[in-house]
């Protein structure tokens, strides 16, 4: 004689029999389920497999309706609307709502890079951020500015990029006031007020508040002139020099 008897989730019935209790250990499928055909030998594999196949009978969120295969994924995910979060880094006290991003956090203390790019050996705390290093080696653009067309890897160079058509410039200076649209050239500008010069000249020790600055100069101590004239095959150290130069052949005045 068989007895079926049907589970909470009205789709796994489980087949009790001498038959089906005696072939238990030889790993036989002894659940069912009635509407998928599938079987199991264990009911919470069953449970398990008929809640992805039918979601609306899974473990489903109130909030915005996702459905989880167990009840813990659920109680995980209700986290995201609760706020909760239980899992504390012991080094800054930063809090989050799963261990897998604690202990992705906790990568940035100790220094470790466990994600290697094959290409250039280049490595990276997250995984996210190998996977957009890496359309710099395959070319992939995802992001395209609607106004010039022009495409960038990451959405944060796009969103720098869109400043030039806005004219936003979000980075004020708290000293004088002036508008930047990145943070670096703000940077750059307060050594203007502190007077900070951290680019130092190895062979006379003048400094420079940009980097730029101090290349231009140690072509002074290297005599290297890369700005050629066309014209007459005079070379310059610096850029500006090779323009007002230039002003000879073209009879330009400024």
């Amino acid at each position: 004689m068989i007895l079926l008897i049907r589970n909470c989730f009205p789709h796994v019935i489980k087949v009790m029999s001498f038959h089906s209790v005696r072939s238990i250990p030889t790993g036989e499928n002894t659940y069912n389920c009635s509407e998928y055909g599938k079987a199991s030998n264990q009911s919470s594999e069953l449970v398990q497999q008929q809640t992805i196949q039918n979601p609306q009978k899974g473990h489903q969120c109130k909030i915005h309706g996702n459905v989880f295969s167990t009840s813990s994924n659920l109680s995980r995910h209700r986290k995201i609307h609760t706020g909760r979060k239980s899992f504390k880094c012991t080094e800054c006290g930063k809090t989050f709502v799963r261990r897998s991003l604690l202990t992705q956090h906790q990568l940035t203390h100790t220094g470790e890079k466990c994600y290697k790019c094959s290409e250039c050996g280049k490595a990276f705390i997250a995984s996210s951020n190998l996977s957009k290093h890496h359309r710099i080696h395959v070319g992939e653009k995802c992001y395209k500015c609607t106004e010039c067309g022009k495409t960038f890897i990451n959405s944060s160079e796009l969103t720098r990029h869109q400043r030039i058509h806005t004219g936003e410039r979000p980075y004020k200076c708290i000293e004088c006031g002036k508008g930047f649209n990145q943070k670096n050239n703000l940077t750059t500008h307060l050594q203007v007020h502190t007077g900070e010069k951290p680019y130092k000249c190895t062979e006379c020790g003048k400094g420079f508040n940009q980097k730029i600055n101090l290349t231009a100069h140690l072509r002074v101590h290297t005599g290297e002139k890369p700005y050629k004239c066309t014209e007459c095959g005079k070379a310059f150290n610096q850029k500006s020099i090779l323009t007002t130069h230039l002003r000879v052949h073209t009879e330009e005045k400024p």
